[in-house]
Formats: structure tokens, sequence, C-alpha cells
């Protein structure tokens, strides 16, 4: 167990430093001036005098060589500074943290909506007997993963808060305004765990042990939901990892079409204000969601299926 959290944590801090390396050579060495294109804000009109921007560039380092300024920005982002916002003057780190708790509060709640929603199809749409209700059920995933967010998040706030006045449209006040994002950004994700839980049960539920169990007596809702459903679990146990990255990513439609002040509105202004050191800032952060929640989930693995440490230690 050691062994594998350790292999573990080394991709993970891998993951980690090839993002900030990929971010780096995108964002400060394509052709042009990092400088000039910051201090434009993403206009086409620059009135910056050259000895403004002569100080600029110094101030972020890029009268350096490349490999220097590399060293650098390694070197702070170890310490967790990725720097200054040009935008607001405000550092990086602290635009991330401020913006952060309304993003926490949207995706936490978006995830365990979709975890409910897309097991209980899941776990419904193969247990019912009824072929009807079955193929309905089974259905519905299909249609979640190919509705676009923003349009999902329209029609709520057109038939919700415009329509019938019961929900706010934007805004983070209250746990009313929170309701309308939460199933815009939850619909999608539970939409692909119901398919891939769904057909991992299937599957399951077709092995011969299954029989073996119900010919010794056990219920079919317990081989159904106690023996099938644990041996099931891995593949979108495996899927939720990365889901949760997404739902980081959706976060920038869903706090954009609900006016929604989070990390996902300020990577949509950081963007379009081509703001480089908070983007730079946002693709790590990105980064280090996706990593530890896939760490949690190759910490889960073992307790589900213990041979899966067992075969890693074979395998080297």
């Amino acid at each position: 167990m050691r062994r594998y959290l350790a292999r573990r944590l080394a991709q993970a801090v891998f993951v980690l430093w090839a993002a900030f390396t990929l971010s780096f050579v995108v964002l400060y060495l394509l052709p042009g001036d990092p400088v000039s294109i910051m201090a434009a804000g993403g206009g086409e009109t620059n009135d910056i005098s050259p000895e403004q921007l002569a100080e600029l560039r110094e101030s972020y380092g890029f009268d350096k060589p490349v490999v220097e300024q590399y060293a650098t920005q390694l070197r702070h982002a170890l310490q967790g500074d990725f720097g200054i916002s040009v935008q607001s003057g405000d550092e990086v780190g602290h635009l991330i943290a401020t913006s952060l708790p309304g993003t926490l509060q949207l995706t936490s709640a978006a995830l365990l909506l979709a975890l409910v929603l897309g097991a209980g199809v899941a776990l419904l749409g193969t247990y019912t007997k009824w072929r009807w209700l079955r193929q309905v059920l089974l259905s519905l995933p299909a249609l979640g993963v190919s509705a676009p967010t923003f349009l999902v998040g329209l029609v709520l706030v057109q038939i919700f808060s415009f329509r019938w006045g019961l929900l706010p449209a934007i805004g983070n006040e209250g746990f009313g305004s929170l309701i309308l994002p939460v199933i815009t950004l939850s619909l999608p994700t539970g939409a692909v765990i119901a398919q891939v839980f769904a057909k991992s049960l299937r599957t399951t539920l077709a092995e011969p042990y299954v029989e073996t169990a119900l010919a010794k007596g056990a219920s079919r809702a317990r081989v159904h939901f106690r023996h099938a459903t644990r041996n099931a679990a891995i593949p979108p146990l495996t899927v939720l990892g990365m889901l949760v990255g997404n739902l980081l990513g959706g976060s920038v439609v869903v706090e954009t079409v609900f006016s929604r002040t989070g990390v996902g509105r300020l990577t949509a202004t950081a963007v379009s204000a081509q703001d480089i050191p908070v983007v730079q800032g946002l693709v790590v952060f990105g980064a280090l969601v996706f990593v530890l929640a896939n760490l949690a989930v190759d910490l889960i693995y073992p307790l589900l299926d213990p041979r899966i440490t067992t075969t890693a230690a074979v395998t080297r």
C-alpha cells in the first residue's frame, strides 16, 4: 500500500509540474510581446509609453533570459506565488482564494446532486422489470450529455425565474440563488455517471456469481444493490475523478450565465483581458483540483477491491 501511494503521489507531482511548464510555454513564449498584450488588456490600442512598458517588463522579469524566467516562475510557484494581476493589481493567489468559496459551494452541491441522480437512474433502470420504464430511464443519460450547459441554464432561467418567478436568475445571495446553477451544472455530470454505472451494472449482473448467489437463496434486491453494485462501482468511480475537473470547467459557463462570482467567472474575465499571471495561476489551480480528485479515487480503489494494490505490486 505504501508503494502504491508513493507512486500515485509521484504521478500527481509530475502532472502539476507538467501543467505549470505547458502553461508557461503557451502563455509566455507565444509570438509577440506578453507585456504589451497584458498592458493592452486584450484591446487593439495601447497608450502606454515605451518607458512604462520597459518598467513592466522588468517588474515581471521579461527582460531576463527565458530559462531564468522559467526557473524564477517555478520557484515562486512552489511557494504559492503566481505574481500580480495586471488588470486589478491584486495577488493572483488572493484573487483565486477569494473566488474559491462560491465555486466550491456550487461544484460540491452539483457533484452531490449528480451522484444521487446518476446512481439512482442507473440502479433503478437496471433493477426494474418494467421494460418501458427501463428504456425511459436508460435513455435519459444520453439526453443529459447532449444538452449544452449554457442552453440548459438559459431554459431554467426563462421558466423558473422569468415566467414563474420562483427562483432568482442571478447572484450569490441565499440558498435560492444556488438551485438553478447547481441543477444546470449537475445534469451533464450525472448523465455520464448514469451511463457508465448502468453499463457496468449490466455487465456485472451477467457474471456467473450472480446466478450462484440467487440459487443459494439470496434475494434479487440484495444481489443487485449490495454485491453487484459494489463490484460495478469501480468504472464510475474512475470517471468521477475526471468529472470533478469538468465541473470546474463547467463553472465558467454556469457562473457567467447566472452572474455568480467565483473561479469560473474569474477565469472568463482573465482570459478576455489576457491577464497572463491570473490565467497561469488558474491553469495550475485546475490541475491541482484534478490531481487531488484522482488521488482520492486512487486511494478509494483498494477499499472496493484490494486486488488492485496486489496486482500493481506483482506487475512491478
